[in-house]
């Protein structure tokens, strides 16, 4: 045992250790990358974490660098969630709901950042409650990941947020009245000195944030959030900017999160098309019948997961499949769903009669879900030595550049000689691929960065976004901070100096790596058996 690690454990309610096989367990995320921490800590309450992180600050003003990594359930896929130093365990003890509001103007949960999304969801659905950005959110994740990452914009649903600064204190992030900024500001502390800065910031980079950040695009690179920060009215709340920092700002202890009235009900048809070009048309169309789900996946997803035994219904029917549409709706009134499915069955039929329907009249929706998540089939390859790391997907691209980015897409796949089928989310606008790699291999491990940096090229140039679904992490960094504005980078890097001065948060993570040292942690036996059981997918 380490001195730090017995000094840890002497004044901390929860458990620290540096045995050698929870480090190894602690070294690998969802990501391609392993980095093996110094010490586990798994905090029972907030106030442990305070003491570790000004523990940590105190060390770095001696100028020892003791990193701090937050870590829910280790899923995130852009390496944010491993690091050297400590990594601060919030799966262990910080897993709890504190409060649930179920008044009818005002419904929110109050829960930790290390409870599970699934679990959360079935609390809130027995309340007949939902937080819609959830929809999309694996339930594998924590509450404090989906967070970090702001995945589906789940950013905007929240109202506060308490939060551990660097140097342990602790701040609650809430909006604010001009009044009030004032009086912050005016505090003689690291919270006075946060809000003084940033406010300053963001005067001194007006016009810029507003040309190069606000906007209709989701968007999680760098601290985009710093653009929704101060409203007209002067009021100010740095919680925009907290949320998709993947802890490099700060460790987030509570949450609090506006919910919304769940139906349970949902009806759901399939449609699969040999014509993906019609497909794409007919999505269109389908847009005005104001669908809660639209995803659109390409017919050779379904190929691979065929010749791996899987039956799917249009399977047997239709020799070649171009495209398969998955469309959902949930309105509460169960004559307004048959309404819409008689709709989308007309627009259909209207537009390609060739195309091959399925409905819940004769197919359970567990049968219909399936469909829609076949690449959880595909993500475990029976190769030997294979996987499908998550290296590009999650982008962004605006809809009337769509079509002319897929034809450039299956130019690119052509010229690395690979197959980048995609799953694409209709209504948000969102792109999802990935490509089979061998990682022990030399040639592939080169090709990783060379894809990433020529897939990174190609949304650029469609004006899209490579982090709509999590932060760029360390894996995407290096190729999105190369095609970004050096005046945006300094923005970017004055707001983390404001909150981490001394670079303790986190490093590596949201800053530009060196190419050679994330291929020195490059993990060739990269898979997802971690979480299997969930079936993750795309």
């Amino acid at each position: 045992m380490s001195k730090i690690t017995q000094y840890l454990n002497e004044h901390i309610l929860g458990e620290v250790t540096s045995n050698k096989s929870v480090l190894e367990k602690f070294s690998r995320d969802g990501s391609i990358l392993n980095i093996k921490p110094e010490l586990v800590v798994s905090p029972r309450i907030t106030n442990d974490i305070r003491k570790i992180a000004r523990f940590t600050w105190q060390l770095a003003e001696k100028s020892h660098i003791m990193p701090i990594t937050v870590r829910g359930g280790g899923s995130d896929k852009t390496g944010a969630s491993i690091g050297k130093g400590i990594i601060i365990n919030t799966l262990a003890h910080l897993n709890k709901i504190i409060f649930v509001s179920l008044k009818n103007k005002n419904q929110f949960i109050h829960a930790q950042p290390g409870i599970n999304m699934g679990l959360l969801n079935e609390v809130l659905k027995s309340h007949g409650m939902n937080i819609t950005a959830t929809s999309g959110i694996d339930d594998y994740c924590t509450l404090g990941g989906s967070v970090a990452n702001n995945i589906n914009n789940i950013g905007d649903s929240i109202s506060r947020m308490e939060v551990v600064l660097a140097n342990g204190d602790l701040i609650e992030t809430s909006r604010i009245s001009r009044h009030e900024l004032n009086k912050r500001k005016g505090l003689q502390t690291f919270e006075g000195e946060i809000y003084r800065k940033i406010d300053g910031i963001i005067e001194d980079n007006e016009k810029l944030i507003a040309e190069k950040i606000t906007g209709g695009m989701i968007n999680n690179t760098g601290y985009s959030g710093i653009s929704k920060i101060k409203e007209k009215d002067g009021s100010f709340d740095l919680t925009p900017l907290i949320v998709g920092s993947q802890g490099t700002l700060g460790i987030m202890s509570e949450i609090v999160i506006k919910t919304d009235f769940y139906n349970s009900d949902e009806s759901i048809i399939v449609i699969a098309f040999e014509n993906s070009r019609i497909a794409h048309d007919t999505a269109n169309e389908l847009l005005s019948l104001r669908p809660n789900c639209l995803d659109l996946i390409d017919g050779r997803i379904f190929a691979k997961a065929q010749s791996i035994g899987k039956h799917y219904p249009f399977t047997e029917e239709m020799n070649n499949i171009g495209c398969v549409m998955y469309v959902g709706f949930n309105d509460f009134s169960e004559g307004t769903r048959k309404h819409k499915i008689k709709q989308t069955i007309k627009k259909i039929t209207k537009l390609d009669a060739s195309a091959k329907i399925f409905t819940g009249d004769d197919y359970s929706n567990d049968e219909l879900y399936a469909i829609r998540e076949v690449s959880s089939v595909l993500l475990q390859p029976e190769a030997n030595e294979e996987s499908l790391p998550p290296l590009v997907d999650g982008i962004f691209i605006l809809a009337n550049k769509r079509e002319e980015f897929l034809v450039e897409l299956g130019e690119l796949a052509a010229k690395h000689h690979t197959e980048l089928p995609t799953q694409i989310d209709w209504l948000n606008n969102i792109i999802n691929t990935r490509d089979t790699f061998k990682l022990h291999v030399i040639s592939d491990k080169q090709k990783v960065f060379k894809l990433i940096n020529d897939f990174t090229k190609l949304v650029t140039k469609f004006d899209g976004n490579m982090t709509a679904m999590s932060g760029e992490g360390r894996i995407k960094a290096a190729a999105i901070y190369a095609q970004m504005d050096d005046e945006l980078l300094n923005v970017y890097k004055q707001i983390r100096e404001t909150f981490d001065p001394f670079g303790t948060m986190n490093p590596g993570v949201k800053q530009i790596a060196d190419l050679k040292t994330l291929v020195s942690q490059m993990n060739p036996d990269y898979n997802l058996a971690d979480f299997a059981k969930y079936s993750p997918k795309i």
